[in-house]
């Protein structure tokens, strides 16, 4: 009898912070991972190919889905997790910051996603998840972000339409909205000031957003749903 194929996970923006986290936490899973963004390294571990390269360019996108195909024979799960955050006010947005964040967070989504949903139909089903942002649902005075609300905002979105148009093939489509995580983009004398924007008055850690994609990705009777780990900020204040 054959052995079933290993499952395959790619994730995006994967260098650092929660994208390499959720990296870890798939390989713990069994599975192997095509890991990308602009500045990741070679890895060590024979199941995890890593691929360079801007995910809003779409070329990139096409080198990691084939990165799958070759390596591992299939794409099971998807993590778009890539995403530029620029914090200024509405009116101070210049065009270059308009063009990195829509072209990381939208452009950056889509051509993966078509290419990882193509594959997941001829496989029989699969899973994707986006990482948004607590902010779409839950803006702050403290932390202008009309950006981030209109691409992540879009993504969870996207999140459903995917979800309800691929529900009877076989493929789930979830959305996890962090609040404020500690990352190594957040200085450490940053997190006292940072914790008092969640109800909980304190930052969440990597492995809380890592715990929750994988409970999507052990929950095959969920689909279309966004899972806010955000320390109660999407409930209120």
């Amino acid at each position: 009898m054959s052995t079933p194929a290993k499952k395959v996970a790619i994730v995006t923006g994967a260098s650092q912070g929660i994208g390499a986290a959720v990296v870890d936490g798939y390989r713990k899973l069994g599975y192997a991972v095509v890991a990308t963004s602009r500045t990741i390294a070679p890895s060590d571990d024979p199941d995890v190919i890593t691929v360079q390269g801007d995910i809003a360019d779409p070329a990139t996108a096409e080198r990691v889905a084939s990165a799958a195909i070759e390596n591992f024979g299939r794409i099971d799960t998807l993590i778009n997790n890539a995403g530029i955050f620029v914090a200024k006010p509405f009116h101070e947005y210049t065009r270059e910051d308009y063009d990195a964040v829509t072209g990381v967070n939208l452009s950056g989504f889509f051509r993966i996603t078509q290419l990882a949903v193509e594959r997941m139909l001829e496989q029989g089903g699969g899973h994707i998840v986006q990482i948004t942002t607590s902010l779409v649902e839950k803006a702050s005075s403290d932390l202008p972000s009309v950006l981030a609300s209109l691409t992540k905002g879009g993504l969870q979105a996207a999140t459903k339409s995917l979800a309800i148009e691929y529900a009877t093939r076989g493929i789930r489509s979830n959305a996890v909205a962090p609040g404020v995580i500690k990352t190594p983009m957040h200085p450490e004398e940053t997190h006292e000031a940072l914790g008092t924007l969640h109800p909980v008055g304190r930052m969440g850690e990597m492995s809380d957003v890592v715990d929750a994609v994988l409970y999507l990705e052990k929950a095959p009777f969920v689909t279309g749903v966004t899972l806010h780990v955000d320390g109660g900020q999407s409930a209120g204040n």
